[in-house]
């Protein structure tokens, strides 16, 4: 069924998603790649739409209202990460911040301009679900958006399109409020840094990478002579290495059932021998 599929990609994008360091430099470029995934992955589910036939209303209503708008959300939310980190200005703290703000409030605008759907969106009414989400279906008497006449009406209800906003939009808030408090904490680290160091330190791996290590050095008890937590000390290699480590206990079960458990483990210790071996080369 359509809903087992979605969920399986669901799950597969959402992996994808916690390898992603979402306040590192090369952010512009990953976000697009995922709108770029995401755009082929709608595609494609939407081609074959064309020839699914739902096995009830009930199945369609739950496509539009839940699955479809899950995919797309991530979607819209990387897309407008794109255009945010692209369209800020450069300068001074004070001028960056006052670009996150202005996108605080638009979300703020959408949130107002349409929140008797949210309140109906959120508080899992079902009453209209026929009219929002099967496809031609729609009542134009409960229409507040005139972007649904644009809409392919084989792939959309016009309320799936509102339903992904407001996920997109939930994500997006989060992003932003960590970023101006990420903003906040880095010119203090920096500050700091530059005392023993002339340019900021950062770890530029992936962040499962670090996590893996972070976990290794507790588990060996060589930190604090074992007596730290595992938050505390993930907390801490955030922050001297200006990098989000959020979602490390599910990194971590994803460690124990891959294959490979301490792969980066094993490619330090490989990298460190070839450095050895070369140095001895070159005397």
């Amino acid at each position: 069924m359509m809903k087992e599929k979605i969920n399986k990609l669901l799950a597969q994008i959402d992996l994808e998603i916690d390898e992603i360091d979402l306040y590192g430099y090369d952010i512009i470029e990953t976000s697009l790649s995922m709108v770029h995934r995401l755009q082929n992955i709608l595609i494609d589910l939407k081609n074959q739409l064309q020839t699914y036939v739902f096995v009830s209303k009930e199945e369609e209503i739950s496509f539009f209202k839940n699955q479809k708008p899950e995919l797309l959300g991530r979607l819209l939310y990387f897309y407008k990460i794109y255009r945010i980190e692209t369209q800020c200005p450069t300068g001074s703290d004070e001028v960056i911040k006052h670009h996150i703000n202005k996108e605080l409030d638009s979300l703020t605008y959408f949130f107002n301009r349409n929140l008797d759907f949210y309140q109906y969106y959120r508080s899992n009414s079902t009453i209209y679900d026929e009219y929002y989400f099967l496809r031609g279906k729609t009542d134009i008497r409960l229409c507040t958006d005139s972007a649904q006449f644009d809409k392919d009406p084989n792939f959309s209800t016009g309320y799936d399109y509102k339903v992904a906003k407001i996920l997109a939009n939930e994500m997006l808030r989060i992003y932003l409020n960590k970023k101006l408090h990420k903003l906040e904490c880095d010119s203090y680290i920096e500050e700091k840094q530059t005392i023993t160091t002339k340019i900021p330190i950062r770890f530029t791996g992936k962040k499962n990478a670090l996590i893996e290590l972070g976990y290794a050095l507790v588990s060996a008890g060589d930190i604090n002579h074992g007596n730290i937590e595992i938050k505390e000390f993930m907390e801490y290699l955030s922050s001297i290495f200006n990098i989000d480590l959020g979602g490390y206990y599910d990194a971590y079960i994803a460690m124990k059932e891959r294959k490979d458990q301490t792969a980066y483990l094993s490619l330090l210790a490989e990298k460190l021998s070839k450095r050895m071996r070369e140095d001895d080369n070159k005397r």
